[in-house]
Parts: structure tokens; sequence; C-alpha cells
């Protein structure tokens, strides 16, 4: 079983058993339960000798383990994992990992979440938790995305904001070539209106401003990923 699916369900149940008993490897360990991180780390070496997780490709079972931590901190962070839940499930939706024939292209998807998680983070929608590292977040959302690509069941098109997104980069092409000054105008009214009329509710802790240059930067990576999928939008 792709251990992508299962990593942040995974680490998430390990970690709320990590309140209850002590989780462990190959024998009982006073150090499994000395805290929850330790937890954590007993709970993936586990689940990878009883073969109900893969260590990620280019990872050691330390930085695999680490990453299970990660994991858990983005979880305990509920404005975080919620935003990148939200645009994983956005992404999965609206950019596939395919080119417009349908060939696989899944270096086209990742590229764009990890410039999207990028931009969240720059752009201060999200923060990056204690003990996370901006890649690990990066990894996390991917895993997300690789899930929801396999989804067979009902599908609510997550991808909406993408694709008005896209639709203003698209009003400001003429013949492939865009026109951001005019595209950028349209995308700040947009998150104006919605602001002011109540349809995005914004924290206090994040400007109107921040969200614009979110969405900005949300049309160049939509733009980039059109042209090397070969999309004529999404």
């Amino acid at each position: 079983m792709n251990c992508r699916k299962l990593v942040w369900l995974g680490v998430f149940v390990g970690t709320a058993l990590a309140a209850a008993m002590p989780v462990y490897s190959q024998a009982p360990s006073a150090s499994c339960s000395a805290s929850q991180n330790a937890a954590v780390e007993c709970f993936i070496t586990s689940a990878v000798q009883t073969k109900l997780l893969t260590v990620h490709d280019g990872m050691s079972l330390p930085q695999f383990e680490a990453y299970g931590v990660a994991v858990s901190k983005i979880l305990q962070d509920q404005p975080t994992y919620v935003v990148l839940g939200a645009m994983a499930s956005a992404i999965a939706d609206a950019m596939p990992p395919t080119d417009a024939d349908g060939n696989a292209d899944p270096a086209a998807q990742r590229t764009a979440n990890e410039a999207i998680v990028t931009a969240e983070i720059q752009s201060g929608l999200v923060t990056v938790p204690a003990n996370v590292t901006p890649m690990q977040m990066v990894y996390f959302s991917q895993d997300v995305v690789t899930a929801m690509n396999d989804n067979s069941g009902l599908s609510l098109s997550p991808g909406m904001l993408l694709r008005v997104v896209d639709s203003y980069v698209v009003t400001a092409s003429v013949n492939g070539t865009v026109n951001w000054a005019q595209s950028n105008i349209g995308l700040n009214a947009l998150v104006t209106n919605l602001v002011s009329t109540g349809v995005v509710k914004l924290p206090s802790s994040i400007s109107e401003a921040q969200v614009q240059k979110f969405v900005e930067d949300l049309s160049q990576i939509v733009y980039n990923y059109c042209r090397q999928t070969k999309r004529t939008r999404l």
C-alpha cells in the first residue's frame, strides 16, 4: 500500500494513541513514552517493521521518523493543516498529474504543489510549526494530494478557486501572452469583493494584502502548470 496515502492518517492515529499509552517498536521501551515525539517515532518504526508503511523514497528511517513527527505537529496546528488540506484538495482536482493529452506527468503536479505551499508560507497564510521544516510541509501536502488523486468517489470540485484564478489569467491573455498587470488588478478586486461581502472571512493575523499577494502568486503557478502540461486552461 502506498505510504503517501497512509502516513498522515497513520501518524494522526499514532499521536492519538500516544496520549493514552506508549507505542512500542520491537519490544516495550520506556523511551517510547518519554514524550509525544518519541511516541510518534516508535509508531513509525513499528509501522515500517510491520509493513504498514514504507519509508519514502530518498529518506532514511530516521528521516522518515522525523517526518512523522513533523506531520503530527502540522495536525496539531489547526489553521495550518486546514489551509494545507484545502489547497491539496484543490490541487488534486484542478491540477491533475497528467498532461492535456492524458499522459502521466506527476512532476508538473509536484512542482505546482511545492510552489503553492511555498507561496502559502511566504504570504503568511500559514506558519511553519516548531520542529517542522518548509519541505516537510511540502511532503505533507503532496501526500494528501496523492491520496486525493486516486479518489473515485463523489467530488465537489474543490479546485474552483484555482479555476477562478485561471479565468483571470486567460482573460488577460492575448495570443498566449499574459498582461500580468491587468490580471493582478482583476484578482485584487476579486479578493476585495470577497472579503467585503463576507464570503471570505480573514482572521486578525492575516491582511487583505497578504491574500492578494498569495492569489497573484497562484496565478503565476497556475500559468506555469498549464504551460508544462500543454493545457489552455484548468
